[in-house]
């Protein structure tokens, strides 16, 4: 390459550089999700700025979204915009749930599952099914919060939940969210209320490295009991009074106070700052408060980032990031007229605890699934349950198990199986195992790159692990195995995995988008094709 001179750039130019960096393509394959639901053929995204508005709304999804109960009450907000009607699981779905119908229910309120029925349906048609899990890895408050330790601060107790890895939670700004059980006096019922604390509440410091052995500098060992118990505070009598003891009010002075002729089991084991902080929050006494679950959270927004804004840098990528394509799937394909030819249900199932091994009343290894097909296919068939229908509906079916992918990471290339090396922004990927540890086989591959193709998009990539490494595992096994649906396992390519913070490329949301929209229209038409 010829160099020239330099020369002292002029503002226009720096505008024409910037914008020319703007522009400069990803893979020249790098395609993009259709109009939203227009029906309308636009142009394939090629460059970055083409795929901001998608990736900006996901990190609005996530940042909103701090634990599953957060989740499926974003979730829940943004079907009840676009018109779903939300159904009781006490109650039949019979003379509820009709063609042309948009419908959701919860689970324990940190599981939901969407669904839309085609106009076009007839008893015994399949279902269209995304699936995707709510939570992440994370410190949970124990049910006894209250620390016994010493030095003179106040702590929290928490537990880890999942595989996270916990180094990356020291020296973050750390939030508390979950739930909490509020008690009305006077009425005696019991509400559950949101709680998300936004700010810098707990932090886990890393001990000084003047204060650590260089053989202990060189692990950098975390016992996970011992050094991940968060500071909430000093303790503020001494803070407040300055040491004397004097009048200050320490951290046992509302809820103590309030509950000091109470012993219910429960109270006398909280961290007394907490249930006032708590009390704060939600504008209740801290007497009110009955119980809670809650957790700790970064509170570090969703950013883009890189050259380009080719990234984004996120907690809980995995797996919000499949949570909000499945969600914005689904809605795009009924709000472009997708129901008036479709003779299938079109659903989505957002599962709690897959981090955990998904086998609680709201993991995918519930009977939530099987249920749900169940439910849904009776009442369409004027709620008599026929096993033969039930069986052809099965055969009928098809499940997108979606969960984060592992990228290549350009510092660890060595930890990937050298033909199976996916990208960020290359597209989505199929995961599968010999040992099936997911659910991918070839006719279900088959499926998802036909779809792929019929939406113009990059082929899809693939991955499998080395012969000489252990392989993760998601819910696509686990539902194939309670409800006989096939399923595969696919995803978005990222960094980071289970780290406080995570990375992915901005264009393959724009790619799962496409090929989520492309799956509801296309499945049918694609599954008649291949020859039993």
């Amino acid at each position: 390459m010829k160099l020239l001179p330099h020369r002292r750039p002029t503002a226009a130019s720096s505008v024409v550089a910037v914008v020319g960096l703007l522009l400069v393509a990803i893979p020249p394959t790098t395609l993009a999700f259709a109009a939203h639901s227009s029906g309308i053929s636009m142009p394939p995204l090629t460059s970055i700025p083409d795929h901001l508005p998608l990736a900006q709304k996901c990190c609005a999804y996530i940042d909103s979204s701090p634990d599953p109960y957060h989740v499926v009450a974003t979730t829940s907000r943004e079907l009840e915009r676009e018109g779903f009607e939300e159904l009781d699981e006490a109650s039949p779905y019979a003379d509820r749930v009709v063609p042309g119908g948009k419908y959701y229910f919860t689970k324990n309120r940190s599981t939901i599952v969407a669904f839309a029925v085609g106009e076009q349906y007839k008893p015994g048609n399949g279902f269209k099914i995304i699936g995707g899990h709510t939570d992440s890895p994370n410190l949970k408050v124990k049910p006894r919060s209250k620390r016994h330790g010493g030095s003179g601060a106040v702590q929290l107790a928490v537990e880890c939940y999942g595989g996270g890895l916990w180094h990356t939670w020291f020296d973050r700004d750390l939030g508390i969210s979950g739930r909490v059980m509020v008690r009305h006096a006077e009425s005696g019922r019991i509400e559950q209320r949101l709680l998300q604390i936004d700010r810098a509440i707990v932090r886990i410091p890393n001990l000084a490295i003047h204060l650590q052995t260089a053989k202990e500098r060189e692990a950098f060992a975390v016992n996970k009991e011992d050094h991940l118990q968060p500071i909430l505070a000093m303790e503020v009598k001494k803070a407040l009074s300055g040491g004397s003891g004097g009048d200050g009010k320490d951290s046992e002075s509302n809820a103590e106070n309030a509950k000091k002729d109470e012993n219910d089991g429960w109270v006398e084991y909280q961290e007394p700052m907490l249930l006032d902080i708590i009390a704060s929050e939600l504008n209740v006494d801290s007497s009110d408060i009955a119980d809670f679950e809650l957790n700790l959270y970064d509170i570090q927004k969703a950013s883009l980032g890189g050259a380009r804004s080719e990234f984004i840098h996120s907690a809980r990528l995995d797996n919000l990031a499949s949570c909000f394509l499945a969600l914005r799937g689904l809605v795009d394909h009924v709000d472009g007229s997708g129901l008036e030819k479709d003779e299938d249900i079109s659903l989505i199932a957002l599962f709690d605890h897959e981090e955990v091994g998904s086998s609680s009343i709201t993991g995918a290894g519930s009977p939530i699934m099987g249920e749900a097909v169940q439910r849904i296919s009776s009442a369409l068939n004027a709620g008599e349950t026929n096993p033969d229908l039930y069986a052809s509906t099965l055969a009928k079916s098809f499940v997108l198990s979606v969960d984060q992918a592992h990228a290549v990471h350009p510092n660890y290339a060595s930890k990937h199986e050298k033909g199976h090396m996916p990208k960020m922004n290359n597209g989505m990927v199929i995961k599968r195992n010999a040992n099936q540890r997911y659910a991918t086989n070839g006719i279900t591959g088959l499926i998802v790159r036909e779809c792929a193709r019929l939406a113009g998009l990059p082929a899809v990539q693939e991955f499998v692990v080395r012969n000489d490494c252990g392989c993760g595992s998601t819910i696509g096994p686990i539902i194939s195995t309670a409800t006989g649906i096939r399923a595969i396992d696919m995803g978005c390519p990222q960094l980071s995995m289970h780290s406080i913070r995570e990375t992915m490329g901005v264009a393959d949301l724009s790619h799962g988008l496409a090929l989520f929209r492309s799956f509801y229209k296309n499945f049918s038409d694609v599954n008649k094709s291949i020859s039993n």
